[in-house]
């Protein structure tokens, strides 16, 4: 059967990385999290990558220490790039070609990302793990995964989290909260429902870019969200 999607954008959360530390990169999670991607784009689905920087350096919390916004931000813009490097090279060791990009420019480094670039190396069935956010601050990785979807003419933007999908409420504090399987961006507003900062959801919701939500931990895995077995909610 063919895969539901050609062309997806994946985000995965610095805290992700983390696995059950709260700094750094755990390597048996980097592993797990690879062994999925690699197991998708064996099928054929191309896949683009966006990684945060919070196990490394979260600008938010740096300048509300003191240092000042912009400074912050592009700490955690350097963050996401040992992050970007540290997957890209796991992918490549479960046999499947990964190149990085990076939004601010470290020719030494990594690529300098541009949306031909990109496009091409996800043609030539590589994966692509994009650091750097927008490569501007004040802007979330949350936004820098909606506009480089938009930029790859990706189907779909996939969100990994700590829960299952949307919920009426936190189901963390509220565990009488209801899970979605579908959600319209509408709605999402309407009920003020924190699934991506603002600009990432007026992005998405502007461009028609769906967006899906689910848990990073399930036992399915990525292949098991694209499939549709896995539980999950799809905004759009």
């Amino acid at each position: 059967m063919a895969p539901a999607y050609k062309r997806i954008l994946l985000k995965v959360s610095g805290e992700a990385l983390a696995g059950d530390n709260s700094f750094g990169i755990e390597p048996p999670f980097l592993q797990g999290i690879a062994k999925q991607i690699a197991e998708v784009a064996s099928t054929g689905v191309q896949i683009a990558i966006v990684v945060g920087g919070g196990n490394i350096f979260r600008g938010m919390a740096g300048a509300a220490d003191g240092t000042d916004r912009v400074t912050a931000d592009l700490m955690g813009m350097l963050g996401t790039m040992i992050n970007a490097l540290a997957l890209s090279n796991a992918i490549s060791r479960q046999g499947v070609r990964s190149k990085p990009y990076s939004a601010v420019s470290m020719p030494s480094v990594a690529d300098t990302f541009t949306a031909r670039e990109a496009k091409s190396a996800l043609e030539d069935g590589m994966v692509v793990v994009l650091g750097g956010g927008t490569g501007n601050p004040f802007f979330t990785t949350d936004t820098a995964s909606t506009l480089r979807a938009i930029e790859l003419e990706c189907d779909v933007v996939l969100k990994g989290t700590k829960v299952d999908g949307v919920y009426s409420d936190d189901p963390m504090k509220n565990p009488d909260a209801t899970r979605y399987d579908a959600i319209s961006f509408e709605d999402v507003l309407r009920q003020d429902l924190r699934v991506m900062d603002t600009a990432a959801f007026a992005l998405a919701r502007d461009n028609r870019m769906p967006i899906i939500v689910y848990a990073l931990n399930d036992e399915s895995g990525l292949a098991g969200v694209l499939s549709g077995t896995a539980r999950s909610t799809r905004v759009g």
